[in-house]
Formats: structure tokens, C-alpha cells, sequence
């Protein structure tokens, strides 16, 4: 896989590069460069990541960080099978338990979200931070979600931060997520009361929330902007009124033989 000659490595996490040293160096700098590949793709060509991921764990399968990193790549393209096997790869050689909720919720992709609710009661969640157990929470909701337990999914995301006026990293995916599961419920009028809390909080747009009340509120967006920008607006005379009674017949044949072909072909017919 080509890797842009600006991509040094040098702009990994020093834990990672830390990690790295107990390679060769001209190895740790070949994973490094994959490494940094994934993080810059993962998100806006998530299998092009994933096949960084795959050069990485062929170059360094026993690192960590490598194991980790694959198991982002294979999540974020729905490989939720080989990414929960990455993730307790990975937990095995740190021995952390911060991958546990994403290890849930890829027993939820499985169609599995029995299993994700019972890591949502084991000892390792007391043991995540703040915001590893927000995750948790909000993996648990869905799961509850999952099995069509609305109300218990509303009661699970009920907790001290989402009570909390103070705004976090993951504030703004709580309320969405309370506010997502109020709506299904038919609450439309708390939904919409916290889909625009969550919209308040939402600085770096991790939400479609502003979407979502523009939707309850019955407002419709339209693109200003015609697919093809080169083809000329229409005269005033040009424009036919559908609706009008027409009282004279119109040629179809002659029409055809002043309609341009090309112009057929500009027709119209696409995550959060």
C-alpha cells in the first residue's frame, strides 16, 4: 500500500511509539506510517483503513497498538466479527478494559445483543473512565433497543450525565441518543425538547441532531444548486405551467427534434 512521503510516523501517540520500540527501527517506522494511514482514513474511507490495518498486523501482529487499530479499521466497515477478535486480542496484551465497549457493541453487530447487555453488568465497567462508561450506557441502550425494550432503553441512558448541565466530549451523543429512543417511543414533545439540548452541546457536529428537529418541526430542505452547473436556467417563456388547462395542441415531434440528447443524461434519477 503507497503511504504519502510526508506521512513520517512521527505523528503517532507517543504510548503507541512507545509501544513500537520493541521493534526494529526501520519496522516500528514501516507500522508507524501504516498506523497513521488508518487513523487519517478511517473516517472518511474507512476500507481504505482497513486495508492499512491489514499491512500493519502483517508487519507487527504482536503489538497492541497494531491489534487495536485493526480492530477500529474492521468495526468501521462492519467486520464486526474479526473486530471483536482484534479488540480481545488486544485486551489480552494490555490488559486494559478500555475496548470493552466497543467489544459490546460489536456483539450487538453480530445480532448478538443478549451478550452485550451481560458485559454491561460485569466487574470491567466499574473500571472504565467517565467516558467509558457513558459508552457502555449508551451500548447498553441499544441493545435494549435491539430486543424492542423501549422503555427499559429510555431508563438505561437516565443517569447523573445526562442530568449534568456541563458539556463533555460525549455529552452531545447521550441526549441524542435519549432523545432518538424518547422518539420511538412516541414522546415526540421530550424527544424534540432534548434533540435540541443535544444540538446546544453539539459543537463539532458529532450529531445530526439540528437534522432531526428541522424534520419534527416539518421543515424540508432544497439544494439551491442543480446537479449540473453549466446547464443554463431557463427563460421566463420557457416555463410551462403543468397545472394550466392548455387549449392548443402541442407538436411532441417537433419538440424531440429541439431536445438535445446530452441533457437526457443530466437527469436525475444517495453516517453519524
Amino acid at each position: 500500500m503507497p503511504i504519502p512521503p510526508e506521512v513520517t510516523g512521527e505523528e503517532i501517540d507517543p504510548d503507541v511509539r512507545q509501544e513500537l520500540m520493541s521493534l526494529p527501527k526501520g519496522l516500528a517506522e514501516d507500522v508507524s506510517r501504516n498506523l497513521v494511514m488508518i487513523a487519517q482514513l478511517i473516517d472518511e474511507d474507512p476500507e481504505k483503513a482497513y486495508e492499512y490495518s491489514r499491512v500493519a498486523l502483517r508487519l507487527a501482529s504482536r503489538v497492541a497498538a497494531v491489534r487495536e487499530a485493526a480492530g477500529f479499521a474492521a468495526y468501521a466497515t462492519q467486520k464486526y466479527s474479526e473486530a471483536l477478535a482484534e479488540f480481545r486480542a488486544a485486551r489480552r496484551m494490555s490488559g486494559g478494559v478500555e475496548l470493552w465497549p466497543v467489544m459490546a457493541d460489536c456483539e450487538r453487530g453480530l445480532n448478538r445483543p443478549e451478550r452485550a447487555l451481560a458485559m454491561a453488568g460485569e466487574p470491567e465497567v466499574q473500571k472504565l473512565d467517565k467516558a467509558g462508561q457513558v459508552e457502555m450506557r449508551l451500548v447498553a441502550a441499544g441493545a435494549r433497543r435491539d430486543l424492542g425494550q423501549l422503555d427499559a432503553a429510555i431508563v438505561t441512558l437516565q443517569s447523573p450525565e445526562l442530568a449534568s448541565s456541563a458539556v463533555h466530549p460525549w455529552t452531545a451523543r447521550l441526549r441524542y441518543a435519549y432523545a432518538d429512543a424518547l422518539l420511538a417511543a412516541g414522546r415526540e414533545r421530550e424527544a424534540r425538547e432534548w434533540f435540541a439540548k443535544a444540538l446546544e452541546s453539539d459543537k463539532d457536529g458529532a450529531t445530526d441532531a439540528s437534522d432531526r428537529l428541522a424534520e419534527m418541526d416539518g421543515v424540508e430542505f432544497v439544494d439551491a444548486f442543480d446537479e449540473d452547473e453549466d446547464e443554463p436556467e431557463a427563460e421566463s417563456d420557457d416555463i410551462v405551467d403543468v397545472d394550466a388547462d392548455v387549449d392548443r395542441d402541442v407538436d411532441l415531434d417537433d419538440e424531440d427534434d429541439d431536445f438535445d440528447e446530452d441533457d437526457s443524461d443530466d437527469s436525475v434519477g444517495d453516517k453519524s
